[in-house]
């Protein structure tokens, strides 16, 4: 699919927008008063495969944070921050690589400025977050409530105070918890100027409703080659919303080195355990990174015919399975030896 094109800003040594490939973020939860506990679980996310991580910054106490976990872990860090600009400038003073804010709510145009500057000496871009909680009232005056027009007018309001101090290393979201006017939004959005966009849904839910709501959000907005980083939002362990980003992107065609796994649904003719095998394999996916199609299926219907152009896969059989490559089965082992062993031929690959 061909990508909007738009401008490329640096967090750190990660690139958003342009050509450069789509990253997943993450915010971590710990309490910002638990140096310790964040640390930890910034590691573990960078592990899990976080590209960009956001903390949040409610008080100069906090700012301490920025400083503990980039000494710590190899990982782009972004400063959420509302209302008080000094934590901006404080936490750009620390060395963080990306300052989230709304410039219409940290005070006049003299602290907008102050945080341009200090951004634009230290090449540290400015994500600008709006959702349909915290629009202006003379914009929704104009709109009736808030829908997508809305949304995208306030995130160009906040872009253009940002634009007026000399400052354009600018990323927008414009989140909503409605999936139609999140897309809408960003839709408009992306047709109206040429910054990178930060994709989610906001609030969009617990982790099985969340994942749906994201899913559908963020992969139709990637589809039409919009969007240069992703959060799936979700009320669940950090880590989850970082499998999700990367399932979402692997789903899309989107992560070209990293592997898919097509497993059938199961039917009357399954005679093993395909869902235990085919959550272990899943699970041992994870830690693969190759650009490969593992097929795991249920019988040989669904096993070497149907999944021919599978790099690899396996096909039960009773109590027995096949292991194939590419359509051509080269051994038959036991039901309880069959993961191992396509793991043994993935390894190959």
């Amino acid at each position: 699919m061909e990508r909007r094109k738009c401008k490329t800003v640096w967090v750190g040594k990660v690139p958003l927008g342009g050509e450069a490939p789509i990253t997943v973020q993450s915010m971590g939860n710990v309490p910002s008063t638990d140096i310790a506990g964040t640390v930890r679980q910034a590691k573990a996310l960078r592990e899990a495969g976080c590209d960009i991580l956001r903390i949040a910054v409610p008080d100069a106490a906090a700012v301490s944070l920025v400083d503990a976990i980039k000494t710590a872990v190899d990982i782009p860090l972004v400063a959420d921050i509302h209302f008080d600009y000094k934590l901006a400038l404080e936490c750009v003073a620390a060395g963080v690589d990306k300052i989230r804010i709304n410039p219409g709510n940290i005070g006049g145009a003299d602290r907008v400025r102050a945080v341009a500057k200090a951004c634009r000496e230290k090449r540290i871009p400015i994500r600008i977050g709006v959702n349909s909680g915290s629009l202006e009232k003379e914009i929704l005056a104009k709109y009736g409530h808030p829908c997508a027009e809305a949304m995208r007018d306030s995130a160009l309001y906040h872009a253009s105070l940002l634009e007026q101090a000399d400052f354009d290393d600018i990323v927008l979201s414009i989140k909503s918890s409605h999936v139609d006017t999140m897309v809408k939004a960003y839709e408009l959005t992306a047709a109206a100027c040429e910054y990178p966009l930060h994709l989610g849904v906001t609030e969009a839910g617990t982790e099985r409703m969340g994942l749906i709501k994201s899913t559908a959000g963020i992969g139709a907005l990637l589809l039409q080659g919009i969007g240069d980083t992703i959060r799936v939002s979700l009320t669940a362990d950090p880590i989850r919303e970082v499998e999700a980003g990367k399932d979402i992107l692997k789903a899309l065609g989107l992560a070209p080195h990293e592997p898919t796994l097509i497993s059938c649904p199961t039917c009357g003719r399954t005679r093993i355990d395909l869902l235990d095998i085919a959550a272990k394999v899943e699970e041992a996916l994870r830690l693969v990174h190759k650009p490969i199609t593992v097929a795991v299926m249920g019988c040989v219907v669904n096993g070497p015919g149907e999944a021919r152009e599978a790099d690899v896969g396996l096909a039960g059989g009773d109590g027995k399975v096949a292991i194939f490559k590419k359509g051509k089965v080269i051994r038959t082992v036991d039901e309880q030896e069959a993961v191992r062993e396509l793991l043994g031929e993935i390894e190959q690959l």
